[in-house]
């Protein structure tokens, strides 16, 4: 079963996947992500870190509250899936570097 799996690069191979995960962790924080709804009559701007840096909101809106609220639940729930995905495809780079240096 682990036939060919030297134990002693171990530490070395875990060493090197904490140094990636840190690296990828730190790009993904300095992203900065937009979404828009409303064709662009909302748009919030975010960070890897999910925090919300800016929201933009087209003055038309400010007279109906309804919609407003509706594009803003949109845009937010958006933003939130977008910095999930982020996350996740993080770590499917983190995991992929893993199976390549165990042999498996």
């Amino acid at each position: 079963m682990f036939d060919g799996l030297d134990f002693s690069k171990m530490g070395g191979m875990f060493e090197e996947m904490q140094k990636k995960a840190r690296e990828l962790e730190l790009e993904s924080q300095n992203k900065e992500f937009s979404v828009k709804s409303g064709a662009g009559m909302v748009e919030i701007k975010l960070n890897g870190k999910g925090e919300v840096l800016d929201v933009s909101i087209d003055e038309s809106l400010f007279e109906d509250r309804e919609s407003l609220q509706i594009l803003l639940i949109s845009a937010m729930n958006d933003a939130i899936k977008l910095v999930e995905n982020e996350k996740k495809n993080i770590a499917t780079k983190m995991l992929g570097g893993l199976g390549g240096g165990l042999g498996v």
